[in-house]
Formats: structure tokens, sequence, C-alpha cells
């Protein structure tokens, strides 16, 4: 049962005396500090937590494209971290979408993956991201768990905004009532964070990870229920506040104030529900200290949703209802619908009909009306006319000019710009990995529904300092004079950033050996980059140093982050 309730808070260290989740951010993290890679299905790594003995394995050597079992295909490598990675990966037997945890049989975590994996498996709750398959096999253990490309992090949500008071009732709600339910099974989660929480299209909140995190990282406690209830607490004042509850910042938001302690979120952040407000400081019990006016604190996942149910019910906004425009009675609505009906035997009144134009005056305005008329439609036919015929001899002017200038020695004898073919590509890695090199040749297939794709990266738009760029090196088979190349791009936003260069190879060894000759920053799906000076060159770098924020891509099977994608590349020169 001790593996079974094992899990992890993001930190580093969890032999402080803070609570586990203050020190959410302390940690190097996988994706964060050193690459900030990651796609949002799989949950990055904040921390390493617990420690290692000297055997420590080393991790496996996979790359896209390895098969597990003949049958779950390796996409793309999201975290590698203390002998683990977690790979994007696609079930060819059942065509979908799933997430794999990947470590050595030998590593010394790898019967508590195994355990914990097996253990989640076996509560089925579908509030949480399900284990399906958890095997040891050739020397690997693996776990498959379920892939939601429709799911949106509770991070990204909160990156626009604190939630509404439903929207955070709802959550607290449904993530307090299924770890109640988990820890029923003896099962915990202690890395309940917003990267842990998820928001489907439906709206139905989900979480991943439980105990299966907890065991990759090697971190338990001897107090899982308290932890998860704080954690769910911390959860809460974030959806309120847009703040981190302690003085670190974490996931993105902002800790609160040093030497201030915890404040309830009515006194951060103005308009904050009450009720909601007390909940999340009786959550967040703190070695047992709670605000004054607060009542009891909840250490459990089940007091917290008794106490959830003692709560008033909060009700959705009503939709916004737009009044129809005001009736307003014409000359021509005389019927009697929507009138009280005439009592027998009343006479109504007959409006009287408007006087006719029979008058001296009447008649003199009906003429002047009519001579206005003609000599207004007069006027426009010879206005017409007078177009039509000048709009003639221009054109046979144009003629006689353009055939003048095709003899004059000293016309302008400026060449149309030619397509220029492309005849082979690689991507170009200056720092870290690669993003997707099998992927290059559908840049310039013709297709635009196919392309290449960027790795999705927690901040930006802006890649430095972590990475330079990621790019494609093209050939255009023989040296050419380049003017200009057009760059679709799949996602539109703040913002992206194409840079060009010349090279004298299809495989520099460095950027500063390549000569940038052209650059545009655009939030559109086009990138046009035209070249002032004279270029001549065979090899050229299309080099992106921004890339917009997007929300999550079902088809492309990646999640919410700063990400960009070319779908066709044209050279011209």
């Amino acid at each position: 049962m001790a593996e079974r309730s094992t899990a992890a808070v993001d930190v580093a260290d969890n032999s402080g005396d803070e609570p586990l989740t203050a020190e959410a951010d302390q940690s190097t993290a996988d994706g964060v500090a050193q690459n900030r890679e990651r796609d949002t299905e799989i949950d990055e790594a904040q921390g390493s937590g617990g420690t290692e003995g000297p055997g420590k394995a080393s991790p496996p050597e996979l790359h896209s494209g390895h098969k597990l079992a003949r049958r779950y295909r390796l996409e793309e490598c999201v975290t590698r971290l203390d002998g683990f990675s977690s790979w994007r990966a696609v079930d060819e037997k059942l065509r979908r979408a799933v997430g794999v945890h990947l470590l050595p049989a030998d590593h010394s975590r790898a019967r508590s993956v195994l355990a914990a994996a097996r253990s989640s498996a076996l509560l089925g709750d579908p509030r949480f991201v399900q284990v399906l398959d958890a095997v040891e096999e050739n020397d690997l253990v693996y776990v498959v768990h379920e892939w939601l490309p429709d799911a949106v992090e509770l991070t990204a949500l909160l990156a626009s905004g604190p939630l509404e008071p439903h929207d955070a009732y709802q959550m607290v709600s449904q993530i307090a009532s299924a770890m109640a339910a988990a820890h029923r099974e003896g099962l915990a989660h202690l890395r309940l964070n917003p990267n842990a929480v998820l928001r489907t299209s439906s709206g139905q909140w989900r979480i991943r990870g439980l105990a299966v995190n907890a065991a990759l990282r090697g971190i338990s406690s001897d107090t899982p229920q308290r932890t998860d209830t704080e954690s769910v607490g911390a959860l809460l004042y974030a959806g309120l506040t847009q703040r981190w509850p302690y003085e670190s910042d974490a996931y993105g938001l902002s800790g609160l104030p040093k030497d201030v302690g915890l404040i309830a979120p009515d006194q951060v952040r103005a308009g904050v529900h009450r009720g909601l407000s007390e909940l999340s400081m009786r959550a967040l019990v703190n070695d047992g200290a709670t605000a004054s006016r607060h009542e009891s604190p909840c250490t459990t996942p089940e007091e917290l949703v008794k106490a959830i149910g003692e709560m008033p019910r909060i009700r959705p906004p009503e939709p916004a209802f737009t009044a129809p425009p005001e009736y307003q009675r014409t000359t021509y609505q005389q019927g009697t619908y929507g009138r009280p009906a005439p009592h027998p035997g009343a006479t109504q009144p007959v409006p009287a009909p408007p006087a006719p134009l029979q008058s001296r005056t009447g008649k003199a305005l009906k003429w002047a009306v009519s001579a206005l008329l003609i000599a207004a439609l007069g006027l426009g036919s010879w206005q017409l006319a007078d177009a039509l015929m000048d709009s003639g001899g221009k054109s046979d002017d144009t003629n006689n000019t353009q055939t003048n200038d095709g003899h004059d020695k000293n016309g302008d004898s400026t060449k149309p710009s030619k397509a220029l073919g492309i005849h082979g590509s690689q991507e170009f890695v200056a720092k870290g990995d690669a993003q997707h090199p099998n992927d290059v040749e559908k840049t310039y297939d013709g297709k635009t529904s196919t392309y290449w794709k960027t790795n999705t990266f927690i901040e930006g738009p802006a890649l430095a300092p972590y990475k330079p760029g990621v790019g494609i090196i093209y050939d255009l088979g023989s040296s050419q004079k380049l003017t200009a190349a057009t760059i679709g791009l799949r996602y539109a936003g703040n913002h992206t950033t194409v840079d060009l260069y010349s090279a004298d190879s299809l495989t520099p060894s460095s950027l500063s050996d390549m000569t940038k000759v052209g650059s545009i920053t655009t939030n559109g799906t086009t990138a046009t980059v035209k070249i002032s000076k004279s270029v001549k060159t065979q090899y050229v770098l299309v080099w992106l140093t921004a890339v917009p924020y997007s929300g999550s891509d079902p088809s492309a099977y990646t999640g919410a982050g700063y990400k960009q994608a070319i779908t066709e590349v044209k050279f011209t020169g």
C-alpha cells in the first residue's frame, strides 16, 4: 500500500519545512529551464523529487519511429528526466494517440512505477486520465495512458485570467470528489498542480498522473491525504486570483508578496466569491494555521467534499440577452393583429386618408420633381458615355506607349521573377534536439495540408535564450539569384519571426557560418521575406526565431503552447 500512496508535488526537494507545493518552481524543469519543450498532454517535469542511489540507470536510447510491442509507435519525446522519458505515441492497432512513460527495467524506480500504474488502472474512474497498459519487456518498463488532444491545462486557462466563480466551483467540486474516491482506494497524487488538471471540450475536469507521476520521480508523503487536499486548495486559490499561494512564482503564475504570509483570495483580487475564498483557505491548512475568520481546516479530500456540499450552489451566469428592436408602426400596418377585439356594436374611428396633392402648390411640386428626375437621367447618361469614350482612348494610348517602349533603348528591361525549384532539404539544429527532421520534405510537396512542425514551447514568442531558433536548409540545385521567399504557416497569432540566411552547404557547422539576407515578423499565416540586395546562393536557411501561442491541435497531436508549422515554402529569383 505504501507504493500505491506514493505521489509527487512539483518540487525538487520535499524535505523542507514549507508545504510541498510551495517549492513548485525551485527545481530545474525539463522543458522550462533547460529545453522549455513539451506537449500539453504529458506532464512536464518540474523537479526531480526524491533521491537516487548509486545504481541509477541511464535513460534508454530511443528515437521517433521506434515501436513497442509492435503496436505503440513513438512520435515525439516531451520529457526526459532522471533516467525516464515521456513520449507522444500512436497506438497502431486502435489508431489513436496515446502517451507513454519509458524507463530501463533496472532503474531503481521501475518496480514502484509498475505497481503504481497497475493500481491506478484498477481504479477505472473516468475523472482520471486512464492507464491503458503497464509492461516490462526487453529490458524496458513502459506505461501507456490516454492522450486527450482536445483538453486544455489549467495552466493555459489561467494565462488569460482567473476563472469565473461557476467554473472555479465546478473545478474544485470535481477534483475534490475524484481525489476522495482515489484515497478511498489507497491511491494518492501529491503532484496535483495546474499542469495535472485538464478541462475537456465538454467542460469536464480530469486529472492525469495519479500515483504514476509520483512513482516516476520517487516521491512519497507521510500525510498523502493532507498533501492532496492542500494541493486542491492551491488550485482553487490560483483559479480565483491568477496567483500562486506561495512566495515563489510557479506555473506561469506570480507568487504572493514576500513576508506577508498567506492572505485570503478576496483580499488579493476584488470581486472574488466569498464562499470559495474561505473554502480555499480551509484547504490550505499551512500546518494547521488558518485565518481567524475561517472555520476548521479541511485536512482530507472527504472533509473538503463535505465543506463544498454545505455551500450554496453557485449557478452559471445568465446568458446575455439582446432585446429585439422596438416595434414601430407604419401607415401600412393597419390590421388588428395584437389589438383587443372591438366590442360588438361599437363604432370604430376610421383614420382619415392623407390629403392628395390637388392644390396649385401640390401640382407645381409634382412638375418640379419630374423635371429634376429627367435632368438627372440625362446628365447621368452623358457622363457614362463620356467615361466609356475616355476609357477606350486611354486603352489605345497605353497600347501605343507599350509598343514604343519596347523599341526604346533607354526603356526599363526588368525581367519578371521566376520560381526556383527545391532539390533537397535538411533540418538545421543549432542547439539541443531536432524538431521533426523526417517531415522537412512536406514543406515543398505542393500540399498545404502537410507540414513540418516545431515542438511545443512553454514560453514565447521568442525562442531565445534556450534555443537560438529552429528551421530548415533548402538546396536550390545550383547557385541562383534569390529575390524573395514565401513561407506558409499553420498557426496565426502574435507573432512569428522568420529570418533568411544564405549558406555554403546543406550541413553548415553553425549559424555564424551563414549570411543573413532578410527577415520578417507577421501575425498571419503567410510570411514573405523580400531581399533588397542582390544575393546569389545555392543553399537557403529558413529560420524561425519566434513562434505564436496557439491552442490544442488534435489533428497534429499537439496541445496548447507556443509553436509553429511550415506548410509550403517557395523561392523566387
